[in-house]
């Protein structure tokens, strides 16, 4: 498995599945998820309303997937990421499971390219530097089929030059 690390929009990678970091209510939101919501057209709005009416939505940790609309991917796989709360409600845990899971469901489509962008590091206070380490390891520890390459997209400079240093790239 090959894993690589981009600065920039992750609607613009050219990999067969980008992951969003998206709320539980799958409708868009800020930051990462209203960018792929914009880019990707109302197909991917279609496709979440329908996955709200089976599931009512996607719980923090888990992950659902969609297709990518007018992107340059074919699928978004949707994952929750947990609110930081000073470590006190296994925040860890559930970023780990975000990345588990994305992978998971990537393997079982037979993707075999994948684009993560730094899940809850954003409005959702996650520190960067803890996250950036459940991230890698998460990816590191996978055992998958399917999925050949791994992207890891960070839009920006401080999350990009942490990423940078503990891949040692």
């Amino acid at each position: 498995m090959k894993i690589e690390l981009l600065r920039g929009d992750i609607t613009l990678v050219p990999t067969i599945a980008i992951v969003n970091a998206a709320n539980s209510s799958l409708l868009g939101g800020g930051g990462v998820d209203g960018a792929i919501h914009r880019a990707g057209g109302k197909q991917i709005l279609e496709e979440c309303m329908q996955i709200r009416q089976q599931r009512g939505g996607c719980k923090v940790g888990e992950a659902v997937i969609t297709s990518a609309g007018n992107m340059p991917a074919q699928y978004v796989i949707h994952t929750v990421g947990p609110h930081w709360n000073g470590g006190k409600s296994r925040e860890r845990y559930k970023l780990a499971k975000c990345y588990q899971n994305s992978l998971a469901l990537a393997d079982a489509y037979k993707i075999s390219s994948i684009a993560f962008p730094n899940i809850s590091t954003g409005i959702y206070r996650f520190p960067k530097q803890l996250a950036a380490d459940i991230a890698i390891e998460s990816v590191r520890s996978a055992v998958l089929k399917h999925v050949e390459r791994i992207v890891f997209v960070c839009f920006d400079a401080t999350n990009f030059a942490l990423y940078k240093e503990k891949l040692q790239l």
